[in-house]
């Protein structure tokens, strides 16, 4: 067999890719990149509207049409049926970044158990859609390459006295949530290996959004060997690299962008 170049172990061209929350803070980042890398993007929200005009904004080098669809992956009851309409308009799907997060602003001083369950529910929607796509690769005959989101916060434990006095601490709910999704990253990854459908997971370090708390910001860089938050187009060539061939003998592992965090 012909060794490929390293330009085309990262090459998307003739990738389809479909990304969950892809109006996110990160998830933006992680979009523009699958679409510069020539990938055909599928961004999907609970708005129709939203989605297409978020495809309509990515770049599109080999003029594949992004695709914009509506998927909610809390919406368990939907989500078959969502995932056939986008399996129709965009056929195979060769890679999938579960990246879509319902957020819950309360810290365990006082969330309830209902809104604690209900964030447990993102990891039951990512497996849902990751098992569409696993199914669909199966019958189709072709590798898949799956994406979790995963957090530094699945790997280590919180910074009280970063949030202490500024605003709500960590939350339990979150950090439960992500340490889960990355043994169902390493679960599913051993049982589809042999279907060749790759799974792994993106963990992200401090990545706060513009809007967060600025004194919050410098406290949390004092635990940062960069001593420094990261920026979201610093995560571009992480989720190129796991979905590509570059990738192509990993799976079931957790690639950490952290600045080092977790090293300490």
């Amino acid at each position: 067999m012909k060794e490929k170049t390293v330009q085309k172990l990262f090459d998307l061209n003739g990738k389809t890719c479909l990304i969950t929350g892809a109006s996110g803070y990160l998830g933006g980042a992680m979009a523009q990149a699958l679409a510069e890398a020539g990938s055909r993007v599928v961004v999907t929200s609970r708005e129709l509207d939203r989605a297409v005009e978020i495809a309509r904004q990515l770049p599109d080098p080999n003029d594949v049409n992004h695709l914009g669809a509506v998927l909610d992956h809390m919406d368990v009851a939907e989500l078959d049926q969502r995932f056939q309409t986008i399996s129709e308009q965009a056929g195979c799907i060769d890679v999938l970044v579960n990246n879509g997060h319902e957020h819950c602003p309360n810290d365990w001083t006082d969330i309830s158990g209902e809104q604690f369950t209900r964030i447990l529910a993102n990891a039951t929607g990512y497996f849902l859609l990751s098992r569409l796509v696993h199914r669909k690769a199966v019958d189709s005959g072709q590798p898949a390459s799956i994406i979790m989101l995963g957090s530094m916060y699945g790997l280590v434990s919180s910074y009280p006295n970063a949030y202490k006095g500024l605003v709500p601490a960590s939350s339990v709910a979150y950090q439960t949530l992500k340490g889960g999704v990355l043994q169902l990253t390493r679960h599913l990854a051993v049982y589809w290996a042999e279907d060749s459908v790759r799974v792994n997971s993106l963990s992200p370090g401090p990545f706060p959004a513009e809007s967060a708390n600025p004194e919050m910001i410098e406290r949390l860089k004092i635990y940062s060997p960069m001593c420094r938050m990261g920026h979201p187009a610093e995560l571009k060539g992480a989720v190129v690299f796991l979905a590509s061939e570059a990738s192509s003998y990993m799976t079931g592992q957790n690639l950490v962008i952290d600045g080092g965090w977790t090293t300490v």
